[in-house]
């Protein structure tokens, strides 16, 4: 059983752990990458938020050091002979992307330092997916950090499949070490055929979660709806209707905010309302990383 409370009342220290690179949009380069997001997002909710990545010895690097630094999101962004990551993004008429990723990036090769070591064992939140896993350097830091996590805090495997970089043991050994899970619908099918489970729904996918000893699914449906397993409970909710602009980043604002809130002592269906309320602001605006209001975060 997850126990939120135990966090209540405490300064709270979160990373985004994986990619740092940047969404080139039809409006122009965006600074991104699933953990990036998720971190700028928690900083928002009132975390102490940081990234852990690398970038290259170039103008898109030193561009995401002055990024995230005007936006107040400590970064550890280790330097090396690659150059920094990138993404094409392509819209389509409701703003829904598709992506075509750089390969051999510096986020492809993040090293484990003693350093990043030192940050993993103060943190009580962190956030990994499967991209940032798709060379063997970064998986084996990745893995080490989050192995370094102190073992009252949470981790959360924010699957985010992406085209052909992933694979079974990526998903198996990150499964070992998240207690919370977050997947879309077109990623469930992918993980239900990894764990045997032919033509499962959520509520099958997250009883066999449970017996893995996750306790938290979340589950979300692009416009149709979310829905949110904890423990014994569950919260499902209807995406708000809004005048889309693009739809990157909406996912890492609502896993930011659902469990930034869950931490800070909110309850599972108002922690869930302000998820949905803050990814739905995220999709009106261009871009992963736009500054919410601060009163939908109320």
């Amino acid at each position: 059983m997850l126990d939120f409370a135990k966090f209540k009342g405490r300064r709270l220290r979160c990373a985004g752990l994986g990619e740092v690179l940047f969404d080139l949009l039809p409006s122009g380069p965006r600074l991104g990458g699933a953990p990036a997001n998720f971190a700028f997002h928690c900083r928002q909710n009132g975390l102490d938020a940081a990234v852990v990545s690398a970038v290259g010895r170039d103008e898109l690097g030193e561009k995401a050091r002055e990024e995230l630094a005007l936006r107040f999101v400590p970064a550890l962004l280790l330097e090396n002979e690659h150059e920094t990551g990138y993404v094409k993004v392509a819209l389509d008429e409701q703003g829904v992307p598709s992506y075509a990723f750089a390969e051999d990036t510096a986020y492809d090769n993040i090293r484990l330092t003693p350093g990043a070591l030192e940050m993993a064992r103060r943190l009580d939140l962190s956030c990994f997916g499967t991209l940032a896993q798709r060379c063997e350097m970064s998986r084996r830091s990745l893995m080490a950090l989050l192995d370094a996590m102190p073992k009252a805090s949470l981790r959360i495997f924010d699957v985010n499949l992406r085209g052909k970089y992933y694979s079974g043991a990526v998903i198996e050994d990150s499964l070992k070490r998240a207690q919370i899970l977050k997947c879309n619908d077109e990623e469930l099918p992918v993980l239900c055929d990894l764990a045997g489970l032919k033509n499962a729904d959520p509520e099958e996918y997250f009883s066999y979660l449970r017996s893995r000893g996750i306790d938290c699914f979340v589950y979300t449906e692009g416009a149709l709806q979310s829905s949110v397993w904890l423990n014994d409970e569950k919260s499902v909710l209807p995406t708000p209707q809004v005048a889309v602009a693009d739809t990157v980043g909406a996912g890492d604002a609502f896993t930011a905010t659902l469990l930034s809130q869950l931490m800070l002592g909110r309850g599972l269906k108002k922690a869930h309302t302000l998820a949905v309320n803050a990814a739905a602001f995220v999709c009106t605006r261009e871009g992963a990383m736009p500054e919410i209001p601060q009163e939908l975060l109320r």
